[in-house]
């Protein structure tokens, strides 16, 4: 036990919880991002320039709840482990592999294993993500909050995915489109690995 005024002195937050721990971060690598030993397609997020933490932290607490099999960093994204995304990711951080990489190296491997890449757009030519089947390996390239995808990033995608809003909102945040695409993601993933009978059974 600690007197309170020793434990704020650590912690960074205005109202800290009255637990604090020091653990060693995992030593994620592409061998845990892209394996070969999985029995479904790689599913991937690629985040090039999220600049804030929280919704850093929101985009990896749901890649891990719908199935995702890691996320890559690209230069300009905050840390992963910047305390607020920390807090954000409610754990999953720490069991979702994850690694930092220079673009090149990021695309060159994802083309390399076969894995398409997909970039979300609000404007422009692109499909709703519910008519892109998702099923198969795929990265979801995600841009920063406010400019979105770079048009030189963009260039290294196979296709672009749109999210059909149907409201007069101009666009989603950063966090909730990464969400919504991850969801459809595993839906489209759910109906393909059910069985005929399966269906039969729901109807």
């Amino acid at each position: 036990m600690l007197p309170s005024e020793v434990l704020n002195s650590a912690l960074s937050t205005e109202s800290p919880q009255p637990i604090a721990a020091l653990v060693e971060p995992p030593d994620w690598t592409w061998a845990h991002i892209i394996s070969s030993l999985r029995k479904t397609p790689p599913l991937l997020l690629v985040l090039a320039g999220i600049q804030d933490p929280g919704n850093l932290g929101t985009i990896l607490r749901s890649a891990e709840a719908f199935g995702a099999d890691g996320v890559l960093c690209l230069p300009g994204t905050v840390s992963p482990w910047n305390p607020k995304a920390v807090r954000a990711s409610a754990g999953s951080i720490f069991r979702l592999p994850l690694q930092a990489s220079s673009e090149k190296a990021c695309f060159d491997r994802l083309r390399e294993a076969g894995i398409r890449i997909f970039t979300s757009a609000v404007r422009g030519v692109a499909q709703p993500a519910n008519l892109v089947d998702l099923t198969e390996p795929v990265a979801l390239l995600i841009g920063n909050e406010g400019n979105g995808v770079t048009a030189e990033l963009a260039k290294q995608a196979d296709g672009t995915i749109t999210i059909p809003c149907p409201g007069p909102v101009e666009s989603l945040n950063a966090s909730i489109a990464a969400s919504v695409l991850l969801y459809e993601a595993s839906r489209q993933r759910f109906l393909r690995s059910c069985s005929p009978a399966d269906h039969r059974g729901g109807q």
